[in-house]
């Protein structure tokens, strides 16, 4: 009988509350390996395909880009599960295996309406690792982030009907943005993979999640979000400049960000932009390169996350203004916080130079000079924001007394599964090119590539020093650095509250008036009616008789006719 790993993980995690101790750290550790030896023993093709209302279904559908991007959700699930053995609330890590359980599911669907599905089992299940920090912020965050959710999954909807109806069927393949549903789908997706203004959501509520919330949230939604544009919108030519914009602008936010996790968060936007524009340019090197740093980037953007997650929890802060010093007392978090800060910067013998490399080669290839040369520059900028930033001020930096013990054994285990993974890729490339979902002749490790990445990297840790000796870096100071969350933050409920004034101004200026008249006429009609009224009067039998007698003869000669 054929297993769908996605929902081994949702019926492997309703018993997680009920079990105690060793036995929930065994069956948490468990239940991911063995959704990924399903997904490993699975044939390609399709699984239990069924036809309704005239519609084929194909709920489980096996190929080589759906089993890379579910082995990565799955490792994932993995690491996120052990990282989470501490923690004492069950929530969480109950929602963990259901949340990958929707990318998962979202990988292997080879229809639209599954797809649909795990699409919103990812946004519902997702905002309770926000809500499970049970504070204030925390509420009011998985609330915009809850909206955000359900609008990518209204858009969504509505483009599958309209592409259904169109006939082009249910089947998950190459969807395109010829047709209105092909927009929409696109739009939805756009939410959830964090296009420019349709991204803030992210920044806003990844660092008000927990601890473990936000390493499985870096995991999962955006990941999916970009496996379903691989999937249904490769070679869409707009998508190239829309990632383009992604991997730039978040470098300015990042660099005078406060928060480190907020400076993650900005970070992933970053990264999530070279996959975007791979897809856009398409290609069996755009969509390999796109699917290739995607599973590099749950690894060593995990390892970023979790790393300062451990931060957190010793010191209570990951504000940079508020830390420095920690090498002294957390130095393995630190080392591994440095594998993970090499391997986003694509250092060579790091996962990110072996898996960045492909999109350069894919943009090259196609002569778009203009973006392999804003690419670049989005390169240097994520090694001063993420490579250099992240682990100086938390660990580095000026030294604020904070003597603490080093972080949970299970976090630290995770964070070294992590780091053993990222530089397993960059030593060995060619295990994770065996994966990808189209054979390539491509080498990472040519002499051109690496000394351009070396020369890259030198030049921006010389920019670096240079900018931190004169003062020019922008320091680490408490601020709010308001981004495109403040048309829903600050105008959209000044808007609101403007037009309920307006609203309430209007109902005294016009309503009242209409009022007032309504009553006076309403007073005339009724007149007749009241005690001197002339038809509240008493009236002569002789009147009565006639009456009676016209409205007889009417009726009489109403029936004649």
């Amino acid at each position: 009988m054929t297993i769908n790993p996605a929902l081994l993980l949702i019926v492997g995690a309703l018993p997680i509350p009920l079990l105690n101790g060793r036995v929930r750290a065994a069956w948490m550790m468990l239940l991911p390996l063995v959704a990924l030896v399903t997904l490993w023993t699975l044939p390609e093709g399709v699984h239990g395909g069924f036809e309704m209302l005239g519609l084929e279904l194909e709920p489980l559908r096996v190929d080589a880009l759906a089993r890379v991007f579910a082995t990565a959700f799955l490792v994932a699930a993995f690491i996120s599960m052990i990282y989470a053995l501490n923690v004492r609330d069950r929530m969480q890590q109950t929602v963990i295996p259901i949340y990958a359980s929707s990318a998962v599911g979202g990988a292997l669907a080879g229809d639209l309406l599954t797809l649909f599905v795990f699409w919103e089992l990812a946004g519902l299940s997702s905002v309770f690792l926000i809500w499970a920090r049970r504070t204030e912020r925390a509420y009011r965050a998985g609330m915009r982030y809850l909206v955000a959710q359900v609008a990518s999954g209204l858009l969504m909807l509505g483009g599958i009907v309209l592409h259904v109806q169109s006939g082009a069927g249910l089947e998950f393949g190459f969807i395109g943005v010829t047709g209105a549903g092909g927009v929409l789908i696109l739009l939805a997706v756009g939410i959830k993979c964090a296009f420019p203004v349709l991204h803030a959501w992210l920044q806003d509520t990844y660092p008000e999640a927990t601890i473990v919330g936000t390493v499985a949230l870096s995991a999962f939604t955006t990941k999916f979000a970009v496996y379903v544009l691989a999937r249904g919108f490769p070679g869409t030519g707009a998508l190239v400049w829309v990632g383009v914009a992604m991997a730039c602008f978040p470098i300015f936010y990042a660099v005078i960000e406060n928060d480190l996790r907020r400076v993650l968060a900005y970070s992933m936007i970053n990264q999530l932009g070279f996959m975007v524009a791979a897809v856009g340019v398409g290609g069996a090197l755009g969509v390999n390169g796109a699917a290739a740093h995607a599973f590099a980037d749950i690894l060593f953007k995990g390892l970023l996350f979790m790393s300062m997650g451990a931060v957190l929890l010793r010191t209570g802060t990951t504000k940079g203004s508020e830390l420095g010093g920690l090498y002294k007392s957390m130095p393995q978090t630190m080392i591994l916080c440095v594998v993970g800060a090499a391997s986003i910067s694509a250092f060579p013998l790091f996962s990110g130079f072996a898996t960045k490399s492909i999109i350069m080669e894919a943009v090259a290839e196609e002569h778009r000079t203009a973006v392999w040369l804003l690419l670049l520059f989005a390169s240097a900028g994520v090694f001063h924001h993420a490579g250099i930033k992240i682990p100086f001020f938390a660990f580095f930096a000026h030294d604020r007394g904070h003597r603490v013990a080093e972080a949970p054994l299970n976090m630290r285990l995770a964070m070294g599964l992590a780091a053993a993974c990222s530089i397993t890729i960059g030593v060995a490339p060619n295990l994770l090119y065996g994966l990808l979902p189209y054979e390539m002749d491509y080498s990472a490790y040519t002499v051109p590539h690496v000394v351009n990445q070396v020369q890259l990297l030198l030049l921006a840790s010389m920019a670096f020093t240079v900018l931190m000796r004169t003062g020019l870096y922008p320091p680490e100071l408490p601020s709010v650095n308001l981004d495109a969350d403040v048309l829903y933050r600050r105008y959209l409920p000044r808007f609101w509250r403007t037009g309920l004034r307006g609203a309430t101004r209007a109902r005294d200026q016009i309503a009242k008036p209409l009022q007032r008249r309504a009553e006076r006429a309403s007073a005339i009609a009724f007149r007749p009616l009241q005690a001197r009224g002339w038809l509240g009067v008493p009236w002569p039998t002789d009147v009565m008789v006639l009456w009676v007698a016209l409205l007889l003869g009417l009726f009489l000669l109403v029936s004649l006719l």
